[in-house]
């Protein structure tokens, strides 16, 4: 079965503003075009002197437009009515301190600004400037009045090298973080549904040592973890992720979140304890280790000194641990990775540990389980019903376990 694409045929319309950021867009409007998305682009004055209006109109399929078109009276009706109309969702990027200020107080003074005005949809805003320009006080002051607006949804900026050779705060974005955004607040329709609540994530594996460089562990990478992230920092929440062992990479493609890295159940289980008193919402999607070996070495046996019959012992039940300790308020949903038979193992799972939910995936379909960039399953609540999650990315996944938890 083919994975939905929740970007088919969404009308995402681009400005771009004049920074040398602008080359990322590029990578932006190329992905949701490959994504089938219907892109239209409009690119500032200055934005032309850093990249060309063909460049987009060739990875878009489309006319990219400029303050040319705006003032050309080729359409049947106004352009930027026509463009702000036609949007499900704008992005702005990169975004510059004059935009920035042009959005705050309202100002329409070229095709960019007037279609801003003309339009109702959410504005995605990625910006990017120099580190002393974005730490001005006139610029944090906009940025912070910006964020209050409710259609806006502000990106943060990355830390790394500028173009203007220094290493600080002002990057923008990078092309898989934006499209991340675009597809989280495209499936809110910008609304921020976990503002105020505290989402508590697991995710990621653990790791049981033998010796010093031997451990059990298991092959999950965390991605779904990281898309729970995502999401529900993209619908207002804060965010706490307990990684277990998650590569720095997918760490580096979150956005601002708390993030607490773990080796061991052990480990895992402090985490989770000491931050579940202050959270709404726990997500156990990590994949904990069930054993772990009696004794642990702290040197590297030899090959001959393993032991080739290993003494295990249990490790605690996080899980159960969590929902004997946790508040009639709060929600804790499960999951239950799993081969042939999903549903048996996850209602024991479910009633045994006391969970409010658990989402049961199999772990032995195509495109499915650990590692992988897609997932499906089901979502079965305490009180019995089970919800069908078909095969999409991972991202839009969470998205539907979260439409189903804010439901409980």
């Amino acid at each position: 079965m083919t994975a939905e694409n929740t970007l088919s045929q969404r009308h995402i319309l681009v400005g771009v503003g004049g920074s040398i950021a602008a080359y990322k867009v590029a990578e932006v409007v190329s992905q949701l075009f490959q994504r089938e998305a219907q892109v239209r682009v409009i690119l500032t004055k200055s934005a032309r002197q850093f990249i060309s209006p063909l460049t987009f109109a060739t990875l878009s399929r489309h006319q990219a437009y400029t303050d040319k078109d705006f003032w050309q009276a080729s359409h049947p009706r106004p352009l930027h009515i026509l463009l702000g109309e036609w949007a499900d969702l704008f992005l702005i990027a990169p975004l510059t301190a004059n935009t920035l200020a042009k959005l705050v107080n309202g100002f329409a003074d070229n095709l960019l600004t007037n279609t801003v005005l003309a339009s109702t949809c959410p504005v995605v805003v990625a910006p990017a400037m120099n580190t002393e320009m974005w730490l001005q006080q006139s610029v944090q002051e906009n940025w912070q009045k910006l964020a209050t607006i409710p259609r806006y949804h502000p990106l943060h900026v990355n830390t790394g090298l500028l173009a203007c050779d220094r290493h600080g705060q002002g990057r923008m974005a990078e092309a898989d973080e934006i499209i991340t955004a675009i597809e989280s607040i495209l499936h809110t329709g910008g609304k921020r549904d976990l503002s105020g609540k505290n989402i508590l994530i697991s995710g990621g594996s653990t790791r049981e040592y033998i010796d010093s460089v031997r451990f059990l562990g298991n092959p999950a990478t965390g991605k779904m973890a990281i898309a729970l992230a995502s999401a529900c920092y993209y619908r207002g929440g804060h965010v706490t992720l307990v990684a277990g062992n998650i590569s720095p990479e997918l760490l580096q493609s979150l956005p601002p979140i708390r993030i607490i890295p773990v080796t061991t159940a052990q480990q895992m289980e402090k985490a989770m304890v000491s931050h579940l008193p202050s959270a709404d919402i726990i997500f156990m999607a990590a994949a904990v280790a069930d054993v772990k070996p009696k004794h642990y070495i702290a040197t590297k046996l030899s090959k001959k000194s393993l032991p080739l019959q290993l003494e295990l012992e249990y490790v605690t039940d996080i899980v159960a641990q969590l929902a004997s300790i946790k508040q009639p308020h709060q929600k804790l949903i499960g999951f239950a990775a799993q081969t042939g038979d999903i549903i048996t193992p996850a209602l024991e799972k479910l009633s045994e540990k006391k969970l409010d939910a658990i989402v049961a995936n199999p772990i032995d379909k195509e495109n499915a389980g650990f590692a992988t960039d897609t997932n499906q399953g089901v979502f079965i609540a305490k009180n019995g019903s089970q919800t069908p999650l078909p095969p999409s990315s991972k991202l839009t996944l969470a998205h539907r376990i979260i439409d189903l938890t804010v439901q409980l």
